[in-house]
């Protein structure tokens, strides 16, 4: 379901920190899609 905005540079910011920090370290060899859910509405 898409957001209903355009992102903004933060948005993938603060996934990239994610991605960098302790929290991140359960998630092994996955992919994000940091779209708004606009990848949803291409199918």
């Amino acid at each position: 379901m898409p957001v209903g905005r355009i992102g903004q540079p933060s948005d993938i910011g603060k996934t990239a920190v994610f991605l960098a920090s302790d929290d991140s370290s359960f998630m092994p060899g996955t992919e994000l899609l940091i779209d708004g859910g606009m990848t949803y509405l291409a199918n």
